[in-house]
């Protein structure tokens, strides 16, 4: 063999080794579910930038942006989501819903906002569990340029919880417009049958082609295991809305999805959820773990740690156990006191012999 035939070999070698690879990763960070095709870290990114709800809305069914790749109908074209705002006091919600035809919609996410002080607000964005598989929740991450940490004089700093830093969105300027005293709330008017003039929808992309810039924003945000406004459930219930044929079309992935999850939590990972000293690592310690570096972690939270009933379980029979074998080392301890007794009394009987 010559060595340019030697090196061509071993450049389709290479290749197909790469391409391999690639298909591996490309099934492990795909979940089969509808929302692994709408990025919750990306509506959130672009609820940050927008002025208004309806800057954000438009900004949510852009090409550009890479955040909507939802296609929930079928019909081979990305699917219009429209913002309904909803608001008690101050708490407000943000329903992000597709338009799956002339007559049902599907909640995709909601935005969940209250502003908590003078100057402070928190958000989190909720994924919806019939295009997730579970509800997943995230929130901005710490970072300096995305948490606006200010000093108490200025615009007050992130609170800190037992789940990690609250981040001040007050800065946001959507956050901003929506809390000012003239606001009304926006309801998006577009329909099935009406689409603004500026929509133009587009094929959704391949999952191997979308990924990479559905990851890009995971590192600024992370999946969290709380809400933190439980009146926004309040107000977000009774308007849920949800597509028949969307839960048809999903319903196998997303019950095997949850099946697995459910197996996941009852057999808890012990170099995830524990410690070496034997108590809870992350939330029980009042950090957050996540990873950043491993998109599709950040992404799905698969290391966030709900405690199940299995885990509470095991906790009580742990309980017993070391009681029990307290109990059963003091009698031991008994029998072996009286059985030394009487061998001595056989001895003696036996020296008296």
């Amino acid at each position: 063999m010559s060595i340019r035939h030697y090196f061509t070999a071993l450049a389709v070698c290479l290749a197909t080794a790469f391409t391999a690879h690639a298909q591996e990763q490309e099934a492990k960070d795909s979940t089969g579910l509808p929302g692994d095709n709408f990025s919750l870290q990306g509506a959130l990114d672009l609820f940050k930038q927008s002025p208004s709800p309806e800057a954000f809305e438009k900004s949510l069914n852009s090409p550009d942006n890479k955040v909507n790749n939802l296609d929930l109908n079928d019909d081979g074209n990305t699917d219009y989501i429209r913002v309904v705002n909803k608001k008690d006091k101050d708490v407000q919600v943000f329903i992000l819903q597709a338009l799956v035809s002339s007559t049902e919609s599907q909640d995709v996410a909601v935005i969940e906002l209250e502003k908590t002080g003078e100057s402070n607000a928190i958000v989190q964005i909720i994924g919806d569990p019939d295009i997730y598989g579970e509800s997943v929740i995230t929130e901005p991450t710490e970072e300096t340029d995305n948490a606006f940490n200010y000093s108490p004089a200025t615009h007050g700093p992130s609170a800190y919880a037992p789940e990690g830093i609250v981040v001040n969105v007050w800065l946001w300027p959507c956050v901003r417009y929506v809390y000012a005293p003239a606001y009304t709330v926006w309801v998006s008017p577009w329909t099935w049958v009406s689409r603004p003039v500026w929509y133009h929808p587009w094929r959704p992309l391949p999952w191997r082609v979308y990924h990479p810039y559905r990851y890009a924003y995971a590192p600024h945000y992370v999946v969290v295991p709380v809400r933190r406004i439980p009146p926004a459930r309040v107000i977000y219930r009774p308007v849920r809305t949800t597509s028949v044929t969307v839960i048809n079309r999903n319903r196998v992935v997303v019950n095997n999805y949850r099946t697995t999850r459910r197996v996941e939590r009852v057999t808890p990972s012990r170099s995830n959820n524990y410690n070496g000293n034997g108590g809870r690592n992350s939330y029980g310690n009042g950090g957050r773990q996540y990873t950043p570096s491993r998109p599709g972690g950040a992404d799905r939270g698969n290391n966030s740690y709900t405690p199940s009933r299995a885990d509470r379980g095991t906790r009580v029979s742990g309980g017993r156990t070391n009681n029990g074998g307290r109990n059963n080392g003091a009698r031991t301890g008994g029998n072996s006191r009286g059985n030394g007794g009487q061998n001595g009394g056989g001895r003696r009987a036996a020296r008296g012999n």
